[in-house]
């Protein structure tokens, strides 16, 4: 499967927002004994079934879309490119190829061109959040300490 990134437009926003208003909940929908959803399809006739956690992710992918957010679905163990990787940490390119070469982030070369796997990218971004909840943390109590205040 290949890399799809997709920004939500206005137009999708707003089907979004109704669609999310008429599914309610994918616990309404949902049978737990059978682990498949029927779907119809109204322009068709059609029913089709898919996995319910097919269908939870449908359902965050609407939730995001309503909220105006963009779309970015990557199989796991898939390698992104290093402008891939550097979007989805919201980082500038060079800072990322910095990164790499820091051997901040493990990466393999494919010819010419760095190829990174998207664990790597989800535990580098874990490790960051980590890392600076900890600092902030830091900083809190040795605010408090002494007496500062905003």
């Amino acid at each position: 499967m290949e890399v799809i990134l997709e920004t939500t437009s206005k137009r999708d926003k707003e089907i979004a927002r109704v669609s999310v208003a008429a599914f309610g909940s994918p616990a309404r929908i949902l049978r737990k004994e059978s682990g498949v959803a029927k779907i119809k399809i109204k322009e068709s006739g059609d029913f089709i079934k898919i996995p319910q956690t097919a269908l939870k992710l449908l359902f965050i992918i609407i939730q995001n879309m309503a909220d105006g957010k963009s779309i970015t679905l990557i199989p796991s163990g898939a390698e992104v490119s290093t402008q891939q990787a550097a979007d989805m940490l919201n980082v500038s390119r060079p800072h990322l190829v910095k990164l790499l070469e820091e051997r901040k982030i493990p990466f393999k070369k494919v010819g010419a061109h760095r190829r990174i796997e998207l664990n790597d990218i989800i535990e580098y971004d874990r490790k960051l959040s980590q890392t600076r909840n900890e600092q902030l943390d830091f900083l809190a109590k040795q605010a408090q300490e002494l007496n500062l205040q905003a």
